[in-house]
């Protein structure tokens, strides 16, 4: 049960970003499970594997009926809509390997690839130019009213993933619910923002692309990283490009860093001497390095109850050296004196919609478990049981234009519930490990190689 004053102050987040919820006459199982519980963590199990059935064989058979390609995937694996019956036959939807959205070609025929594993009818896409950049054929995508949207690993190869409207607005919706309601009761709209990420209006990144929804959540929101960032810039910067190009890159990238920290501490000053909330949302190395040329300077804040931490898309700081996630919020706690309850983690990946959040008590990951299931996977890819390593695996209903039953390359430990807090659904330890053999990736990681050239040196 939820007490009164958490209903209302979730029914004030749902009228701030109305516009992100379709009319009811329009709902599916899929918006039931996401829209209609007040809190995403703590519905009672039953009721949740209700919703998660209904949900995840609604998005299944979608998928089915109007996806050629992932039809003759699942008749090869000798499933249909028809086999799946009761709760226990989600686990044999057939899973597609993350790997499969980065194997496409270039030029006009990447449009078709990405028009092959799109679900459903596309839009008219007018795509000019003879052999187009992926920028320009996504761009003549999103020009058509989609979100296509893409993330890297080390490689520099891009996994690119076709989100309509409908499918970007869940999202949006579920990671904007999925923190708010875990740092309750910190949120209010009149609050102020920090984006420690790319502009959503000028990059297809999936890393800025997904905090489109922080900028209608509050009043004010200032952008670290206020500029546009292309394919190719990502690529060398992932892939460590050397020759003239990538040195230019780096040059501007150390420029810019250094500006980026010595902004965002003038604007920590100037809401220090305020007694307004603020919010500081994004990659943590960016919040790490910022934090370390204050504890240099032997400087540090008291923003208390009124300051709040929500960060994303891994932990690997200055060149490489990973920040333990603990260590990073007693840090915060002693330079920003935002108290850890308030320093919550975000769990989530380009292919996904479901977002896995700290709880405030105990920084377990829970799943948001009424739309999204989580697996773990052995190596031959089949469930290990709660307590058990292995692969991190996903049945995402809310991924409408898309098939969203997708294995991943990180490793987890999945817990049948939290140790620590009275929430009832499943939770991931802390700590995501990347499998062996696979490259790492993740949001932050593509901002961290732009940007952390200078970083590391804590200097002005």
């Amino acid at each position: 049960m939820v007490n009164q004053d958490y209903q209302d102050y979730m029914k004030r987040f749902d009228q701030q970003v109305s516009k992100y919820i379709p009319s009811k006459e329009a709902w599916t199982p899929v918006d039931d499970a996401l829209y209609t519980p007040p809190d995403l963590f703590r519905i009672p199990l039953k009721d949740a594997a209700e919703m998660q059935l209904n949900s995840i064989k609604y998005s299944f058979t979608h998928h089915y009926t109007h996806n050629r390609t992932y039809q003759k995937f699942c008749q090869d694996h000798s499933f249909s809509p028809a086999d799946l019956k009761t709760y226990d036959d989600l686990e044999k939807i057939p899973l597609i390997p993350d790997t499969f959205f980065k194997d496409y070609p270039l030029g006009k025929d990447f449009a078709l690839w990405l028009g092959n594993i799109f679900t459903g009818s596309l839009p008219r896409i007018v795509i000019k130019q003879a052999h187009p950049t992926f920028d320009e054929v996504i761009n003549a995508f999103n020009a058509s009213g989609m979100a296509v949207a893409y993330s890297s690993g080390t490689s520099g190869r891009h996994t690119f993933i076709p989100r309509d409207q409908r499918t970007f607005c869940l999202s949006e919706y579920a990671v904007a619910k999925s923190v708010i309601s875990m740092i309750y009761p910190l949120w209010e709209p009149s609050m102020h923002g920090y984006l420690l990420m790319p502009n959503p209006k000028k990059t297809n990144v999936y890393a800025g692309k997904v905090c489109t929804i922080y900028f209608d959540a509050i009043q004010d929101v200032r952008v670290a990283i206020d500029r546009d960032i292309s394919t190719e810039l990502i690529r060398m910067t992932m892939s460590g490009q050397k020759g003239l190009k990538s040195t230019v890159v780096k040059y501007f990238a150390k420029r810019e860093s250094e500006k980026m920290v010595s902004e965002i501490i003038r604007w920590l000053e100037y809401h220090d001497k305020t007694n307004e909330k603020i919010a500081l949302v994004g990659a943590p190395f960016i919040i790490s390095a910022v934090m370390k040329r204050l504890d240099h300077d032997g400087r540090s804040f008291d923003f208390g109850d009124r300051g709040g931490v929500a960060t994303g898309g891994g932990w690997k700081a200055y060149e490489g050296l990973r920040v333990p996630v603990a260590e990073f919020r007693t840090q915060v706690e002693k330079i920003l004196g935002i108290p850890q309850k308030f320093c919550l983690d975000i769990y989530g990946m380009v292919e996904g919609n479901g977002w896995m959040v700290h709880c405030p008590e105990g920084h377990y990951l829970h799943s948001p478990y009424s739309y999204y299931k989580p697996l773990v996977l052995d190596d031959e890819y089949h469930p290990v049981g709660y307590g058990e390593w292995g692969r991190f695996a996903f049945l995402d209903a809310a991924a409408l234009s898309y098939p969203g039953f997708i294995v991943s390359g990180d490793k987890v430990r999945m817990l049948e519930h939290c140790p620590v807090c009275d929430r009832p659904g499943p939770v991931l330890e802390p700590e995501i490990k990347r499998a062996a053999g696979e490259e790492i990736r993740g949001c932050a990681e593509e901002v961290r190689r732009m940007l952390s050239v200078d970083l590391k040196k804590g200097e002005t």
